[in-house]
């Protein structure tokens, strides 16, 4: 399915940078230790945590291991994030 929304401009080149270490479960952007980042997952499903540039909000995306459909969710807490995106990739009901 097309995305309805126009596309988004090329951002000016830069340089990539990498999610480090923070703890066992956490990484953290290089010089950003509020811009946190987590995997997790279990025998069906992927969980990606992003927590926004401040350290505010999160988006994560659910992605199904066998199909690799995805779903993503965002929310203030990551918590309510993973929980939005889990529901839409596995609807209550279907």
């Amino acid at each position: 399915m097309e995305d309805p929304r126009p596309p988004l401009p090329r951002p000016p080149r830069s340089r990539w940078t990498s999610f480090v270490a923070q703890g066992l479960r956490t990484l953290h952007e290089d010089g950003n230790p509020a811009h946190r980042l987590r995997v997790e997952h279990n025998r069906n499903t992927i969980l990606v945590h992003l927590s926004g540039e401040d350290g505010e909000g999160w988006t994560v995306l659910a992605l199904d291991r066998s199909t690799r459909r995805w779903a993503v969710g965002e929310g203030r807490r990551q918590l309510d994030a993973a929980t939005e995106a889990f529901e839409r990739l596995y609807p209550a009901g279907d």
